[in-house]
């Protein structure tokens, strides 16, 4: 059951076309991801799909209710956790969802079991009477989490959850959208995080507002073509620079103590390299090819 559809949607702001005819079909119960660089148009897709912001051109549908003619409609449905930490400093972490379900219209006589349900289920329970300001940066992403299902949404939002958050933190939110996926919850999420990208059924890679591949992380890294190879050698630096002007290669990159080299379609001559860089005195230690991640096949498809 498709629950989010796209069609042609755009929103410029003055000259700047921001999102570029956007068409996608997100399915019931997925975790779905807008995967792009800052810049790339993704919190703008989240605002208009949530009727925040209008579109500039085309149409959405959030469970067949078009964004355009009814976006309170729309909002009664979902749940939406902005970028930024948008909840209130000064009040408690139970004071701040009473207020989300005084917002939502939750009744009465529900608000303590949902609360105290979503406080266990976000391992917030021992902090409900500490000021949302004196949280670390990963219990004020639950908490925002929290205050989003409130109202028992049936699509939920997410721009860059984990931005900011350490790893422990990014690991724990992760478990906490799985088990809302368990649950049936439609997920759409933006991150710059590739490694992220990868635990989503299906991701559209954005580049200045416009998606210029999707599918599932396995369907992108099999149609990119991406000849990876990776190369360990001293002096690490030189080598890369010398590299980097071979007519085989297409990238290069420096990765930790390696380097991540791109050749260009037909032109692998790992031989040569090799033969090369010896001429130049650079001992090569390994070199052989790798299957690419997800964050190899989007920086190679940038460069491009």
């Amino acid at each position: 059951m498709v629950v989010i559809r796209t069609e042609n949607l755009a929103r410029c702001f003055g000259p700047i076309r921001a999102v570029d005819r956007l068409n996608l079909t997100i399915q019931k119960g997925e975790i779905f991801g807008l995967v792009g660089p800052d810049g790339a148009g993704k919190t703008t897709i989240l605002r208009m799909l949530s009727g925040i912001l209008p579109p500039s051109e085309g149409e959405a549908w959030i469970l067949d209710h078009p964004i355009s003619h009814d976006p309170e409609a729309v909002k009664e449905k979902i749940g939406y956790m902005a970028q930024r930490f948008a909840l209130y400093g000064d009040l408690t972490v139970n004071e701040n969802l009473h207020f989300y379900a005084d917002l939502y219209d939750v009744p009465k006589g529900e608000r303590e079991a949902r609360i105290d349900r979503l406080l266990a289920f976000s391992q917030l329970n021992p902090h409900r009477d500490r000021l949302a300001q004196n949280l670390s940066g990963g219990m004020k992403q639950k908490l925002g989490l929290a205050c989003a299902l409130i109202h028992r949404p049936q699509i939920l939002f997410l721009d860059e959850p984990t931005s900011g958050v350490d790893p422990v933190s990014r690991r724990d939110f992760w478990e906490i959208l799985y088990r809302l996926h368990d649950e049936g919850i439609t997920i759409l999420l933006s991150t710059a995080y590739l490694d992220e990208a990868e635990r989503c059924h299906r991701v559209a890679l954005i580049h200045q507002g416009t998606l210029f591949m999707g599918g599932s992380p396995d369907e992108i890294k099999g149609r990119s073509r991406v000849d990876l190879w990776v190369l360990r050698c001293s002096p690490l630096r030189a080598a890369a620079r010398r590299i980097l002007h071979f007519p085989e290669i297409q990238s290069v990159g420096i990765v930790g103590d390696r380097i991540h080299l791109v050749f260009k379609e037909g032109k692998e001559c790992q031989p040569e390299i090799e033969r090369r860089l010896s001429e130049e005195g650079i001992e090569v230690i390994f070199f052989q090819r790798i299957a690419p991640s997800l964050e190899d096949v989007f920086i190679n498809l940038l460069k491009r």
